[in-house]
């Protein structure tokens, strides 16, 4: 699928980039090609293939969540450089 100039500037104009006459150039030819690509692969004989979201068969890989005991306060809080009573102190970056 061959696209014009005025195709690839109108996209460009849509996603409000700006480009030199040269690169609208290159851009139309790449375009073009991937197009042209894409047309091919709609030729291909598909009947009998399953439809896929994935090349490889995929299975659930996460462990199930376990309640564990958390770590200590104390323990936690031991090598803060900065802290009040039971909390980390950090610097304020909002005024």
């Amino acid at each position: 699928m061959k696209l014009t100039r005025e195709e690839v500037n109108h996209v460009a104009r849509l996603a409000r980039l700006h480009f030199s006459e040269e690169e609208a150039e290159r851009f139309r030819e790449q375009l073009s090609a991937i197009l042209t690509y894409v047309e091919k692969l709609g030729e291909l004989d598909t009947t009998g293939v399953e439809p896929t979201s994935h090349v490889l068969p995929i299975r659930n890989v996460f462990r199930e969540d376990a309640v564990l005991p958390s770590l200590p306060r104390e323990e936690a809080l031991a090598n803060a450089p900065d802290r009040t009573e039971e909390f980390y102190r950090v610097p304020k970056i909002i005024e």
